[in-house]
């Protein structure tokens, strides 16, 4: 697997995996500047892009069984930080038209009205009409896509012109299923239209995330046409702040996918790693054509040439310093990943200081198949 330059380490904690069996976990606690370049299309983009405050979780199920969802809170309507004037629980619906837009027309700017009469087709994204189905909306989360094309505001209205509690947008960009980012209003006239009346919480959810909850309920003989008006979604769902909760930030959807993955270290857990690898760093030398297997450094691409300059490193032989606190580190990891804790290496420490950098490599170790 390869992993993308890197001239620092991202902040608190990230990860790295694929949809194969064997994963490369990577755990980056802040020893120097925080940030992490990824390239897509030659555009660098700088990581992490999201924040634990803009992190919200849609939960549904009964004590023996939750499922639950990372949704990312727009920048307008209600915050996390605003606790029950946030959370929300009501029953999820469909919207209809599922977009917002559906058949309807659009008058263009400039358009006559035949007769010379006042128009009641709308003229902008603000000022579509509320949903056909307001009425199951009304008190209730409404969900919609963002195929349509319309701003986040733009949808928010139609959901609160609806009479909507909530609204969650599902991202459908099919080649990026679980990426999400925060709405945000697009023009001034946007933003002071949602500082004024947007007063329901706003988040979405992946393209995934929201195939998850729309088969929530689906049976083996339940009729498509049933699922698409919304006969698969749970009966009620829980809208709240995701506040220290791990989750899940896609940086790269493919070739190789490539996950942050926030909150899974606190700073005393980062602290106590630093403290066990204080005084056993080694300057990692990869230009001597021979990969270090032991310890997962791998030769160089390009012979005589590092790709780590000003890298320092040392494993942590679990075996060695397995206390309390490696233990939870290994459960957590294994219940946000869903790979069992048997699976993972020994914890690998990498220090950055200014001007440190490490080119694309691998990581995979190829003794480990």
């Amino acid at each position: 697997m390869a992993s993308a330059a890197s001239p620092s380490p991202p902040s608190r904690a990230s990860a790295m995996s694929s949809p194969v069996a064997a994963a490369l976990l990577l755990l980056i606690c802040t020893l120097a500047a925080p940030a992490a370049a990824a390239s897509t299309g030659g555009i660098a983009r700088v990581f992490p892009q999201r924040t634990s405050q803009e992190a919200a979780v849609i939960e549904w199920g009964h004590s023996a069984i939750i499922s639950a969802l990372d949704g990312a809170v727009a920048a307008f309507g209600p915050q996390t930080s605003q606790g029950a004037n946030f959370e929300v629980e009501t029953a999820p619906v469909l919207a209809r038209p599922i977009d917002g837009v559906g058949k309807r027309p659009k008058k263009e700017e400039g358009d006559a009205e035949s007769g010379g009469g006042a128009s009641s087709t709308p003229t902008s994204d603000m000022e579509l009409p509320p949903l056909e189905n307001a009425d199951e909306v009304a008190g209730n989360m409404v969900i919609m896509t963002d195929a349509a094309g319309l701003s986040g505001v733009a949808m928010a209205r139609i959901a609160k012109e609806s009479g909507a509690a909530a609204l969650m947008v599902v991202n459908t960009d099919e080649d990026a299923g679980d990426y999400i980012y925060r709405l945000d209003a697009e023009t001034e006239e946007e933003a002071a239209y949602a500082a004024e009346r947007i007063d329901i919480p706003v988040v979405m959810v992946s393209l995934q995330a929201g195939n998850v909850i729309t088969t929530a309920l689906v049976t083996d003989d339940m009729d498509a046409s049933v699922v698409n008006r919304g006969g698969g979604l749970p009966d009620r769902v829980r809208l709240y702040a995701g506040g220290d909760r791990p989750f899940f930030e896609d940086a790269v959807s493919k070739s190789p996918m490539v996950y942050l993955i926030h909150n899974m270290l606190t700073s005393e857990e980062c602290d106590e790693l630093a403290k066990m690898a204080e005084g056993k760093y080694d300057r990692v030398d990869d230009a001597a054509g021979t990969g270090n297997y032991l310890e997962n450094t791998m030769a160089s691409d390009k012979p005589g040439k590092p790709s780590a300059k000003g890298v320092d490193r040392v494993v942590l032989w679990k075996g060695g310093i397995a206390g309390k606190m490696v233990k939870d580190v290994d459960e957590r990891i294994s219940q946000v990943t869903g790979f069992p804790a048997d699976h993972f290496s020994d914890f690998q420490i990498n220090r950055y200081e200014a001007g440190s950098s490490h080119e694309p490599h691998f990581d995979i170790n190829p003794t480990n198949g």
